[in-house]
């Protein structure tokens, strides 16, 4: 068994502002839904998105860095996966809690997303 390293409650809170960073971008978000439904080729992946081909790459590159996606080489082909069933729990929880708050959420001027186009 791999002993976890000690750390501090302000550099687990740090630990977990970075976590949800990962998913706080609506194009690393789209593709990790994507990947809720399993293993995908990129280009399965631009599919589900709609996202540009070099967008995907860079978000996975990206969420690959951060051990939210894996890779896995079968044969010529490369699959993208979450690397956590975890993942697809916080995802469940997410919609979950949704659609119990989502006019709180949606009405809270301080969590306003800018939208293209606009700063």
């Amino acid at each position: 068994m791999i002993a976890k390293p000690q750390v501090t409650k302000t550099e687990a809170t740090d630990l977990k502002v970075k976590l949800f960073r990962g998913f706080s971008d609506s194009s690393r978000l789209s593709i990790l839904n994507a990947l809720r439904e399993g293993p995908k080729k990129v280009n399965e992946i631009v599919k589900a998105t709609g996202l540009t081909q070099s967008n995907v790459s860079n978000h996975l590159s990206c969420l690959r860095c951060c051990d939210l996606v894996v890779r896995q080489q079968q044969g010529r082909f490369v699959y993208y996966q979450l690397s956590d069933v975890r993942i697809t729990k916080l995802l469940d929880l997410a919609d979950e809690l949704i659609a119990d708050v989502a006019l709180g959420v949606d009405s809270c001027p301080r969590y306003d997303v800018p939208r293209e186009g606009t700063l």
